[in-house]
């Protein structure tokens, strides 16, 4: 193939788009059968690289269409038309315990798609590919607006959708490592949400008190988002992960401040003290410590902390209480919390109560925790830094997951999700997810 190396072209389409849209990688112009590597690689911004690749045999017209054509191995086999995406790991020879997680959303994730000949494993950074081309991942749509919140000591980032008019918001929540993470604000403000991203673990009031936040702190956000004036006050929804579920189950059954038109809860439970603070929370989640176990990976798990799942009332969030839809998400791989268990208790609770008409529970056959937007790369174990005030410890925790079934469950829980939020923010009731 030297003498045709130039002649070979290679093309992505879009090369620009959100990061939960599809792209379609074609390679034209090899010889018919020939063996090919499709690579693509991606540096984050703190300089670790990740890569991912499939291996192809050209069709009778000298086509590869990833969109179409089976990968027949690789980091992902078949026809995968995300794989180059869903796949990506760090490469190898990387420190263990990597996670990809984008920071400035301003800037687009830069993934550079590349064509080598023949069925390559291994080496790429020696090898000369025969064709290269660059695509982006942006997570905030054009137009799309990041304002900074420190009003009443709020540690945030508000997105306005690119449109005029008015939107309806989205209280956004991460769980137990803190920071202030926007990515999924933004791109749930490319989909027409206004959406506010929240620290409540370390934001800058903490770090100066060494206080954690109490109700008041979660009651000012939602009063952020119910007064600007380009968002619906009436119609404001909270989405969690993990912690933040807790946190959200909690202010949409008893505060008198924050009324929902809808929750949703990913990888997360119910099982706290009600009536407890932040910290009350963080403190009685870590009781059974003696439960904690680590694999032969020394991956530490803690899906069993909370296990047995209490009985007593005080201890687990009535939900059989809540007025609005609610959407659980879970995975049932996940080797960070017993979500399941619990979820299949809530689901219990509410049909005991005469609520469960507003329950929309989807659970995934081996996924795991990090249930994330489409194509964020599977993250089966990696480093996570504890947040207990002014103490903290890095430890490598198993989030657990099987890569395939994994990414599936992203997509199809992020599809659902933005239905959800569409029919109850912008609809008029509860959701339905039948036609899907």
């Amino acid at each position: 193939m030297d003498d045709k190396q130039c002649c070979v072209k290679l093309s992505v389409h879009p090369s620009r788009g959100l990061m939960d849209e599809k792209f379609v990688v074609l390679v034209q112009k090899v010889p018919p059968g020939s063996q090919l590597t499709v690579r693509a690689f991606h540096q984050c911004e703190d300089g670790h690289s990740w890569d991912a690749f499939g291996h192809y045999t050209a069709d009778t017209s000298g086509t590869v269409n990833v969109a179409e054509d089976p990968s027949l191995g690789g980091t992902y086999s078949g026809v995968e038309q995300m794989g180059l995406m869903w796949s990506l790991r760090p490469v190898p020879g990387s420190q263990p315990g990597l996670r990809m997680r984008k920071v400035n959303v301003q800037t687009p994730m830069e993934v550079t798609i590349l064509v080598y000949q023949g069925h390559q494993t291994e080496g790429f950074v020696d090898q000369v590919p025969l064709a290269t081309a660059v695509v982006e991942r942006w997570y905030m749509a054009p137009g799309v607006r990041r304002i900074p919140i420190t009003e009443g000591g709020l540690t945030a980032t508000l997105f306005l959708p690119s449109a005029s008019g008015l939107f309806p918001g989205v209280l956004d929540l991460w769980g137990g490592g803190g920071k202030l993470v926007e990515y999924r604000s933004a791109l749930l403000a490319s989909h027409g949400f206004a959406s506010l991203a929240l620290d409540y673990l370390t934001p800058k009031i903490t770090l100066e008190t060494g206080k954690m936040v109490d109700n008041q702190y979660f009651e000012m956000a939602y009063r952020v988002l119910q007064q600007h004036p380009q968002i619906l006050s009436s119609r404001i929804a909270m989405l969690g992960l993990s912690l933040g579920t807790s946190i959200t189950l909690r202010l949409a059954v008893y505060s008198q401040i924050i009324k929902l038109r809808c929750a949703v809860c990913i990888s997360g439970s119910h099982v706290q003290p009600v009536n407890g603070s932040v910290e009350d929370i963080l403190t009685y989640l870590n009781r059974n410590t003696e439960n904690s176990r680590s694999n032969e990976k020394n991956e530490v798990i803690w899906r069993d902390l909370p296990l047995p799942l209490p009985t007593d009332t005080n201890f687990k969030v009535d939900v059989g209480q809540i007025k609005c839809p609610l959407m659980l998400v879970v995975g049932e791989d996940d080797q960070n919390w017993p979500t399941y268990e619990s979820a299949v208790d809530m689901k219990e609770m509410m049909e005991k109560a005469g609520n469960s008409h507003l329950l929309t529970f989807l659970s995934y056959p081996n996924a795991g925790h990090l249930i994330e937007p489409p194509y964020t790369p599977h993250t089966r174990a990696s480093n996570f830094r504890t947040v207990i005030l002014n103490n903290s410890m890095m430890i490598l925790v198993l989030w657990g997951g099987e890569t395939v079934a994994h990414s599936r469950a992203q997509e199809d829980a992020w599809r659902k999700i933005l239905v959800f939020l569409r029919e109850n923010l912008y609809g008029g009731g509860a959701a339905s997810l039948s036609n899907l």
